[in-house]
């Protein structure tokens, strides 16, 4: 793209890395039992598989939403789709994809979650924004729990 092609559509990448192994990392994410105590803290339903449609309630954010797997990759990729305010999708969802990289001889994993498909206008923004920082606070969350067991986020939001 050259600079002076319009932007058609806004997306993030945020990564991190965790004193764990790549199939640890991954479980913990994939597994809503873990999921929903450093997470989806409102409660996961359902094991992030191919094809299935589960739900995430968070204690800050009423309701719950539904998470669609498009894919499932054990333990180095995970994609889902979920509803996402200003999408560029017909759907009106957002596609995320997580990635579990194995590094220093699988002591570590470096955990890369992109999401994309929001349109370049001020809610698009708005939304890819208010998303990165979620994702951002999942990463740090997650490397808590899975390296000390502790769940960063309660008492947090209330």
């Amino acid at each position: 793209m050259s600079t002076s092609d319009p932007l058609a559509e806004l997306s993030f990448t945020v990564s991190g890395r965790i004193a764990r192994p790549c199939a640890q990392v991954y479980e913990a994410v994939a597994d809503p039992a873990q999921l929903s105590r450093y997470f989806a803290t409102g409660g996961a339903r359902g094991r992030l598989a191919p094809g299935v449609e589960v739900t995430w309630a968070f204690s800050d954010f009423p309701g719950t939403t539904a998470v669609t797997v498009l894919e499932a990759d054990p333990p180095t990729r995970l994609i889902i789709e979920w509803e996402g305010e200003a999408a560029t999708d017909r759907a009106g969802t957002t596609r995320v994809v997580f990635e579990f990289e194995s590094i220093d001889a699988d002591a570590r994993t470096l955990v890369t979650i992109t999401e994309t498909s929001w349109q370049a206008t001020p809610a698009g923004a708005r939304a890819a924004f208010g998303n990165c920082e979620g994702w951002t606070g999942m990463l740090t969350a997650l490397k808590a729990w899975v390296e000390h067991g502790i769940n960063l986020r309660e008492g947090f939001y209330r």
